[in-house]
């Protein structure tokens, strides 16, 4: 392992780039120099990295031969054109966009469930990070389907606002002021009202009729778990909440396993958090456990009524932490401790 690793941000304006800063220092990555990166409009702007203020840099301008490490996270187009360019130039790239995650060579990795996969990085010097409600959704699955196989999935996500960016956050915000003022609210276009609603409705329609976020959750499930058999059903919508997904899990086994079983299962696994009583307030949610921290937090297991094999479990995580930038950042810690 190298003692210090030049890194670049990219995207470092955006509410993921700001918390990928924010969490290497936190986590006492072992950087050297860092560059935060950004497109033209941004150059000049300051952002914080612990006790520092780094000065925004214009991306098209960029030498990555000078960092070992990037982690991107402004948009597929961007990632497209200048994740390849860094690789080419010796950086290896954390991709926290689309871009690559369906690429059969490049690896798409959640370290709690398939660390092994980053050694596959030099094929393309990229890595993949998933989608949000997929990260969330695998870290909680995955000591499940090892003990005994998972055969489907039945899932609807509650996701914050802020999956959609500081532009969605911004217009929650001002939703909520409005209609709590008693004023009326301008929505223009197809949009509906976000404030106060729940909306099933994330990125665009597939033929099939799910939407391409759902069919995320299907493809990239397959892809971290390795196993392609696992039938995924998914609902994703959106509600008013500015941080944090929520996700109602209904999964049937292939062999039978009780609910104690997968308490005992979760309360072991690596970047969970059980908090699965039946009182009152015994249970995650979003805003006041996931909010800010880094587990993904696993409550109300138990066993599915309508199904000899069915377990039924809720999940909350914080989708621009562990969703994101933590995910990436761990990524890179086992890059900079094995790898590089």
């Amino acid at each position: 392992m190298s003692d210090r690793l030049n890194i670049a941000v990219v995207g470092a304006t955006g509410v993921v780039g700001e918390a990928m800063l924010q969490i290497l220092a936190q986590r006492r990555f072992p950087v050297g120099d860092v560059y935060a990166l950004a497109s033209e409009r941004s150059v000049g702007k300051r952002v914080e990295f612990g006790k520092q203020s780094l000065v925004v840099e214009n991306l098209s301008e960029f030498d990555f031969s000078k960092v070992r490490l990037g982690l991107f996270s402004a948009g597929a187009s961007i990632s497209d054109e200048f994740a390849p360019k860094a690789a080419a130039a010796g950086c290896v790239v954390v991709d926290n966009t689309s871009r690559f995650r369906y690429d059969e060579q490049i690896p798409l990795v959640v370290p709690e469930v398939n660390p092994e996969r980053i050694a596959d990085y030099p094929a393309a010097g990229i890595i993949a990070n998933p989608n949000c409600s997929t990260i969330q959704m695998v870290v909680a699955l995955k000591p499940i389907h090892d003990a005994v196989r998972i055969r489907r999935v039945n899932v609807a996500t509650y996701q914050a606002v802020s999956g959609a960016g500081r532009s969605a956050v911004e217009e929650l915000a001002r939703q909520t002021a409005m209609l709590l003022n008693g004023r009326p609210l301008e929505i223009t276009g197809p949009h509906k009202q976000i404030a106060f609603n729940a909306i099933p409705h994330i990125d665009t329609f597939q033929e099939n009729g799910y939407t391409r976020e759902e069919m995320k959750m299907v493809w990239e499930t397959h892809k971290i778990m390795g196993d392609d058999t696992i039938a995924v059903n998914p609902t994703a919508v959106r509600i008013p909440a500015f941080f944090g997904h929520s996700e109602a899990i209904h999964i049937e086994t292939e062999n039978k396993i009780s609910a104690q079983e997968v308490r005992e299962l979760l309360r072991n696994a690596p970047g969970i958090e059980l908090l699965d009583g039946r009182e009152t307030g015994a249970y995650p949610t979003a805003v006041t456990e996931a909010s800010g921290n880094d587990p993904v937090y696993v409550g109300r297991v138990r066993e599915d009524i309508s199904h000899a094999q069915g377990i039924n479990m809720w999940v909350v995580a914080d989708n621009i932490r562990k969703g994101a930038a933590l995910n990436s950042v761990q990524i890179a810690e086992i890059l900079a401790k094995n790898y590089l």
